[in-house]
């Protein structure tokens, strides 16, 4: 095989990667949207909104947006919001703090989805 059938092999296969993840992540978002009555769910599939359906899911200001588009900053909002987020669907705040964990966050959207 020529270098170039490699690398776009590879490509192929981390495009589908990215893909199935993003799939994951917005249906397990719309679900807890669902399950925590919060309206506009469909916000979930929009980036950039999704966090503002995030948002909206933890309780906390639409202006926290701003905050997320900080590098660094972003990484300590996001755990307050997913740990938010589990308190609302009335699970333990801890599994917010997993989202920094890799691999453990692929899990992390999917029980506050549907674990009930």
């Amino acid at each position: 095989m020529e270098p170039r059938s490699i690398m776009m092999m590879f490509g192929t296969t981390f495009l589908l990667f990215v893909a199935v993840c993003y799939i994951y992540m917005s249906l397990a978002l719309m679900t807890i949207a669902a399950k925590t009555n919060t309206p506009n769910g469909w916000l979930a599939w929009i980036p950039i909104a999704n966090i503002f359906l995030m948002l909206t899911i933890a309780g906390k200001p639409a202006w926290w947006l701003l905050l997320c588009l900080i590098p660094l900053v972003n990484i300590v909002i996001l755990i307050i919001v997913w740990m938010a987020i589990a308190e609302a669907r009335h699970k333990p705040n801890w599994w917010g703090i997993l989202i920094i964990v890799p691999v453990i966050n692929i899990i992390v959207p999917g029980y506050l989805a549907w674990a009930d």
